[in-house]
């Protein structure tokens, strides 16, 4: 079985790639869907997102997003120690999705695929990459976000230079180049 990651900025598109490689009957696991869930439901996550930065982090025993949202964009340090305490949760979920699954092929979405090192648990990367404006206009758009916003958000994460340099693959996603035929190019790499 190849494990392949699928990375990209913010509004680049990963999860419009990912929905294409689940109707051609490929198994795709959301990284950050999966992140969420397991903020949520997972006892020992809780007990240290609280012991990290209070009751408050949970509200109605609910994540309390706002909050926590607004810590982790302004403190490096408070996301490091977020993401230290979830990617390990998010791998492991990763690695029992993948021995369930019957295909050759089984994908990894992941914002920040490479800026947490999930990427050296794979075999290949897709790097999902858009032009800066249309990114920032999807998510104002998808999020009802603005441009200060979106730009924070971006900021935190690596650009498509630095991911580039360690991605096996690339689809652009630019709504002009087709995205089906970039698609079926990787999957035939992948399978020879």
């Amino acid at each position: 079985m190849t494990k392949v990651g699928i990375t990209g900025g913010i509004g680049s598109g990963k999860s419009f790639v990912s929905k294409i490689l689940r109707s051609m009957n490929y198994p795709v696991f959301n990284s950050d869907s999966e992140a969420k869930k397991i903020i949520q439901e997972n006892k020992e996550v809780r007990e240290d997102l609280i012991a990290l930065f209070g009751e408050e982090t949970f509200s109605n025993n609910e994540l309390n997003k706002a909050f926590l949202a607004n810590i982790i964009f302004n403190d490096n340090e408070a996301l490091e120690k977020v993401n230290a305490i979830v990617h390990p949760k998010v791998r492991q979920a990763f690695e029992a999705f993948a021995k369930i699954e019957n295909n050759s092929v089984v994908f990894n979405e992941a914002a920040i695929l490479f800026e947490s090192g999930g990427h050296s648990q794979l075999d290949k990367v897709i790097l999902i990459s858009a032009p800066m404006k249309l990114r920032l206009q999807r998510v104002m758009n998808r999020d009802h976000s603005t441009e200060k916003e979106v730009l924070a958000r971006m900021n935190k994460q690596w650009t498509d230079e630095q991911k580039r340099e360690l991605a096996d693959f690339e689809i652009i996603n630019d709504e002009q180049q087709p995205l089906v035929h970039q698609i079926e190019e990787v999957l035939m790499k992948l399978k020879y």
